[in-house]
């Protein structure tokens, strides 16, 4: 019973963690400038760029042109959507695999063998989203600090955080599901004989006894 509970900890702790993802991929404040003289505030994200004026009008435009746009970011949009196909695929294959759900014939092996692959599928994912907000962020920072850049210079948005963290559930949860899902391996039986005396007389072993009885008592 702990076992299960902790099967489906880990699965809802991974969950959460896509939900986080998704939140992140369609978010559009993954950096933001706030201009003081204007009151303007520009925010973008992996699928269009924002402006919100001081009288709280915001105009969004997407990005039209998908050779237009910096190769990290196609990388990024890349990154991202194959983490949410990964978490997704890793959500469906660790429900097959709870040991609480019924998957017609097969075994508890088969079942944890599924949830495993579930769990590690989560890993993957979470690895990815990782590395997507994190090349972002890296970015982001070396264009804010390079004294020679001539653009507008943005700060780090919160859905970066935001993905920071759905990012490390997924791990943690895909990490959780596959400990969860292992199975120990079967333990020996154990016999207990009772070891027989040296002896020169012939022995006969009765089956419903665990005692030894020589020969010579049922002549």
């Amino acid at each position: 019973m702990a076992s299960r509970a902790f099967q489906i900890s880990a699965l809802l702790l991974a969950f959460l963690g896509l939900l986080l993802v998704l939140g992140t991929t369609v978010s559009s404040n993954w950096k933001i400038c706030i201009t003081v003289t204007t009151f303007t505030w520009f925010y973008e994200g992996l699928w269009m760029h924002c402006t919100t004026t001081s009288m709280s009008v915001v105009q969004c435009e997407k990005f039209h042109s998908f050779l237009y746009l910096h190769t990290y970011i196609q990388a990024c949009r890349a990154l991202m959507i194959l983490s949410l196909v990964l978490g997704v695929s890793g959500t469906l294959l660790a429900l097959l695999g709870l040991r609480c759900t019924q998957l017609g014939t097969a075994t508890e092996t088969k079942k944890a063998k599924i949830a495993m692959i579930g769990g590690m599928m989560f890993i993957l994912s979470g690895l990815s989203s990782m590395v997507a907000v994190s090349w972002y962020a890296a970015r982001v920072m070396a264009e804010f600090f390079d004294s020679l850049y001539g653009g507008t210079k943005y700060e780090l948005g919160s859905a970066l955080y935001l993905g920071w963290a759905g990012s490390t559930l997924s791990i943690l949860g895909g990490i959780f599901l596959t400990c969860a899902s292992c199975k120990g391996k079967p333990k020996a039986q154990k016999h207990d004989y009772t070891a027989a005396q040296s002896t020169s007389e012939p022995c006969i072993y009765i089956k419903k006894s665990e005692s030894v009885i020589p020969a010579k008592d049922y002549v």
